[in-house]
């Protein structure tokens, strides 16, 4: 089936199943505009076709996808054509796979990030093998979880959401299974299988029932609360006292998230931590109509392509973000990435 992308993605009928195989397996399946506008066409014709009842995503290599590929978003904003149509496709298909009316089961066995968290995670079945790693760490390159992180990190419970926004951290399968990120743990070896039965038309929740597996949390119990009450403020300042108080008491957990936000972009961080809690208000259209709004402030400042330089382009990890503290923000400077867009908002 040719819905475009060239060979970069794949599309296959098979049986009751439309197939997309992500097929860039040294650029780690980043997203491309080409392999955004054919799954965008892809699942447009699949909502309509009665033949097929359910998709399947999956991916070659040792990754699903580890985002969209900020390269080429850096030389674009370096030449002054920043991407903003890439984003705005993007979106949209985000948004439309949250909508799409058929089971949508994404079989993440490798890195899922950014831009693969967004193909995924707004589907019906989120299914995690032994070897996924999930990341939202975009604040660490100087921009924010966008791709829906808005509406569905700011629904994860125990303020999980806001943690791993704030802090890019890294996790397995068990802990997304607990989390609510993933819905199924299975072994990467039972995949094949898996993708065999889902395309012969058995029911998505018995298959996936049948290879369940229940990975151990990475994450203790005790960690968790710690974060359901150091993330659950109501000012991003109370925040950072409530960990800097959690630090001094000798909470690891609090150790570790203050590390992380102290190297990333205080920009990025104080728009991310606004973002999240006001997704929580709004439904998914809401929330990708926000995050256009932040895309386009994002795509004219300074701190995202110096994160992008300093994480891909030269590699010195030395980003210098400015301001260069969150002391040196202002309420206006952060409230001015959420306000209307002069030109239209994003049309959904």
């Amino acid at each position: 089936m040719d819905f475009g992308g060239g060979d970069e993605i794949r599309f296959e009928r098979r049986g009751a199943a439309g197939v997309v195989t992500l097929t860039r397996p040294k650029a780690l399946n980043a997203l491309t505009l080409g392999m955004v506008v054919a799954m965008s066409k892809a699942f447009a014709a699949w909502e309509q076709d009665d033949s097929l009842s359910r998709v399947v995503i999956k991916a070659e290599g040792r990754a699903f996808c580890a985002g969209g590929d900020i390269a080429q978003v850096y030389h674009a904003m370096r030449a002054g054509t920043p991407p903003v149509r890439f984003f705005a496709d993007e979106y949209r298909l985000n948004a439309a796979l949250a909508r799409f009316p058929k089971p949508c089961i994404s079989l993440i066995d490798g890195i899922v990030m950014g831009g693969g968290v967004g193909i995924s995670c707004h589907g019906s079945h989120r299914v995690m093998t032994e070897k996924a790693l999930f990341a939202m760490p975009e604040v660490g390159i100087g921009f924010f979880p966008d791709v829906g992180g808005s509406f569905f990190l700011s629904r994860l419970k125990g303020s999980y959401g806001m943690y791993l926004g704030l802090t890019g951290g890294r996790i397995r399968a068990g802990d997304a299974l607990r989390g609510g990120i993933a819905t199924h743990a299975v072994g990467s070896a039972s995949l094949d299988e898996i993708v065999d039965r889902l395309c012969e038309g058995d029911d998505p929740d018995q298959v996936l029932k049948t290879f369940a597996a229940t990975p151990d949390c990475e994450t203790d119990e005790g960690t968790l609360l710690s974060v359901a009450r150091l993330f659950s403020r109501e000012k991003l300042a109370d925040l950072l006292v409530g960990l800097e108080q959690a630090r001094e008491a000798g909470e690891a957990v609090a150790e570790t998230a203050l590390a992380a936000i102290g190297k990333a972009s205080p920009t990025s961080v104080a728009v991310t931590f606004r973002q999240i809690n006001t997704g929580a208000m709004l439904d998914m259209d809401e929330c990708m109509r926000m995050e256009f709004r932040i895309l386009n402030r994002m795509l004219a400042s300074h701190d995202f392509p110096e994160g992008i330089r300093a994480a891909v382009i030269d590699k010195d990890g030395a980003p210098k973000w400015r301001p260069a503290s969150l002391a040196e923000l202002t309420d206006a400077s952060v409230e001015a990435y959420f306000a209307p867009l002069p030109g239209g908002e994003l049309e959904l």
